[in-house]
């Protein structure tokens, strides 16, 4: 499969359900950036009446993930993935349409080049930001993915 927008979503149909069930969306997804938006809407609200942060985590999550997915498949390398730590920080109600953005695609192409060259395992951090509709930050999220060289077993 090739990594395109529209792949990507209806990967996030069958794959991860709960958050195409909550209207996150890929937008824009290229080497170096991977755009996601997700509105504000009953199905993912929180008792505070704003978006739930797991929703948000999610929305962050998936242009960090898209990235690394992205780079791996070109890579034509048969590697894993994986999210070993995360953290978020909150600044605002998220309400309306928020859009998370990371722009960190060049840190995955030193890591992808080392684990191939040594087969060792390799973390990158990741950083993705959300914004409302007026641009103002709503909560910024740093992802530590793990990528290796599987063995040909």
């Amino acid at each position: 499969m090739e990594v395109t927008v529209k792949n990507m979503n209806r990967y996030l149909m069958f794959k991860l359900p709960s958050a195409y069930i909550c209207g996150v969306k890929l937008k824009e997804l290229d080497k170096a950036k991977a755009v996601v938006c997700v509105k504000y809407k009953w199905i993912n609200q929180n008792p505070f009446n704003s978006m739930y942060f797991a929703v948000q985590s999610m929305a962050a999550e998936l242009t960090t993930g898209a990235i690394v997915i992205k780079k791996i498949k070109e890579s034509g390398k048969n590697i894993s993935m994986l999210v070993t730590n995360h953290k978020g920080a909150f600044s605002k109600k998220a309400v309306g349409l928020i859009t998370f953005t990371c722009n960190d695609g060049s840190l995955i192409d030193e890591a992808l080049k080392r684990t191939i060259e040594t087969g060792e395992g390799q973390t990158i951090t990741m950083k993705s930001v959300g914004v409302n509709e007026k641009g103002e930050q709503v909560s910024a999220y740093e992802f530590e993915w793990s990528v290796r060289l599987k063995s040909n077993k």
